[in-house]
C-alpha cells in the first residue's frame, strides 16, 4: 500500500467517524434536511466547506497544492445535480452517508450503493452520447469565484465566513 492510500484511508476512516457522530446518517436526519426542518446536515457540510477553504488556499499559497478546476459546464451540472437530487430523494443517503450507514450495519445502504455503482457504469456507457450532447450546452470553462471576481481567495473567505456563520445563528434561532 502506497502512502497516498494509507493517507486515503485514514482520512476516509476519520471521515466516517465524524458523519456518525454528527449524525449525518440517520434516516431522520436525512429526511429532515430534505423537508428543510433539520438542519443538522447543511450545517455539517458547510462547517467542512468552512475548512476545507482555509485549509485548501493555505495550502496552494504555500505551494503545497495546485488547484486545477473542473470545467464548469451548465449542462453537466443540471443533469448530476438533478441525479444526485433524485437519488437522495428516494434513498436517502448521498455516495458519503450511504457508505457511513453500510459501516453501522445498515444493510438497506446497499440498495443505494449498487444504484451509485450502476448509474456511474451506465454513465460510462453513455459517455459518448453525453459528451456531444448534455456536455457541450454551454461550458463557462475553468473558473472559480476568485477568478471571475479577480479577487483572491482571501478577500473571499471572510464574506463567505461571515454569511455562514450568520446562517447558523439564524437555524438556532429558529430550531432548525
Amino acid at each position: 500500500m502506497s502512502t497516498d492510500q494509507i493517507l486515503g484511508l485514514i482520512t476516509g476512516i476519520l471521515f466516517g467517524f465524524l458523519l456518525q457522530k454528527g449524525r449525518v446518517l440517520r434516516f431522520e436526519k436525512q429526511v429532515g434536511a430534505m423537508l428543510l426542518k433539520d438542519m443538522t446536515i447543511f450545517k455539517f457540510m458547510l462547517s467542512a466547506i468552512l475548512v476545507g477553504m482555509v485549509g485548501i488556499a493555505l495550502l496552494t499559497d504555500a505551494g503545497i497544492i495546485t488547484l486545477s478546476h473542473k470545467p464548469m459546464n451548465l449542462g453537466a451540472v443540471l443533469l448530476g445535480g438533478a441525479l444526485f437530487g433524485a437519488g437522495w430523494a428516494v434513498m436517502g443517503f448521498c455516495p458519503g452517508t450511504s457508505i457511513g450507514a453500510l459501516g453501522e450495519g445498515r444493510w438497506h445502504a446497499v440498495f443505494a450503493i449498487t444504484g451509485m455503482v450502476a448509474g456511474a457504469a451506465l454513465y460510462a456507457e453513455l459517455f459518448p452520447f453525453f459528451k456531444s450532447t448534455v456536455l457541450v450546452w454551454k461550458d463557462f470553462g475553468k473558473i472559480g469565484l476568485p477568478e471571475t471576481l479577480g479577487v483572491s481567495p482571501w478577500v473571499i473567505i471572510p464574506f463567505f465566513w461571515a454569511g455562514t456563520m450568520s446562517l447558523f445563528f439564524w437555524f438556532e434561532k429558529k430550531g432548525l
